[in-house]
């Protein structure tokens, strides 16, 4: 029997145990993405299809294609498993990694200190991107300046309502994604709407329907490492698909990709490109 000081220590003792024992197996899950995505012989990736040259439906085949397709199945295929598409929107990609409906998420989605906190990411990033603002060509807009005041669309979750309001002053009107933003743009719900800057390009440059817009402002807005989420502690997750990017740079893959989706990669993909390069040799 124990007496009464050696029932408290071994109660404290079990106690300490179980809290160890807690966070241990904690820890396991967090890092398990990795053996989930190999023991079910696929991985699933969260993808926006909000148009070109991101991702959107072959009209022939009804099948995903565009960059960021092109990305997660070449993760896929370099981790030796199938891939699942999974169509996501500003406004639910965080809830879908959040609540484990992806793996990862591939969604025009730019590293900003808050997401950071939430998530975590490949360091190595697989472009820089940042924010074109489209308008009417009468609008008189020139500068970033000259949407103080004025209505603004985005999409919800956008990093670019953020630098709209508090450092030009627009009015910024949030919707669920980028084509009911450029829908209500078109309805004159708004004098311009800002997304990422190679879909508005290709946009103004391809579509008759835009024949009448511009993208007047010749810098982009916030121009930000766009990387490849995951969730926080998936440590062996970010680390392998670190490797993977850093190879996609080193073998000028993605630049071939990027051409390929009537992309100009940045400044920044063709020093990686050299960065990479020089350390294989």
């Amino acid at each position: 029997m124990f007496n009464a000081p050696h029932r408290i220590t071994l109660h404290l003792a079990l106690r300490a145990f179980a809290v160890l024992a807690a966070c241990a197996a904690g820890a396991a899950h967090a890092d398990s993405t990795l053996d989930r995505i190999h023991q079910r012989h696929k991985i699933v990736i969260g993808v926006i299809l909000s148009g070109p040259p991101f991702g959107s439906l072959d009209p022939a085949t009804q099948k995903p294609v565009g960059f960021n397709v092109d990305l997660a199945e070449d993760v896929a295929k370099r981790l030796g498993v199938e891939v699942e598409l999974t169509p996501v929107q500003p406004s639910n990609r965080v809830q879908f990694l959040q609540q484990g409906k992806v793996d990862a998420l591939i969604a025009n989605m730019e590293v900003t200190k808050e997401r950071a906190e939430i998530f975590s990411y490949p360091p190595t990033p697989f472009e820089e991107i940042g924010g074109a603002l489209i308008t009417r060509k009468d609008s008189g807009i020139k500068t970033w300046s000259d949407v103080r005041g004025k209505p603004v669309c985005v999409s919800q979750g956008s990093n670019y309502a953020k630098p709209l309001a508090e450092q030009y002053g627009a009015q910024v009107k949030a919707f669920r994604g980028q084509p009911e933003s450029l829908l209500a743009l078109r309805g004159n719900n708004c004098v311009a709407a800002v997304h990422v800057a190679p879909t508005l390009r290709l946009l103004v440059a391809r579509n008759p329907d835009w024949k009448d817009y511009t993208l007047p402002v010749p810098n982009d807005l916030i121009p930000s490492p766009s990387v490849i989420w995951v969730r926080k502690g998936e440590t062996d997750t970010q680390n392998t698909l670190d490797k993977i990017v850093q190879d996609w740079h080193r073998s000028g893959w993605l630049i071939d990709v990027e051409r390929k989706n009537a992309m100009h990669p940045s400044q920044a993909v063709l020093d990686l490109h050299e960065k990479y390069k020089a350390q294989r040799t």
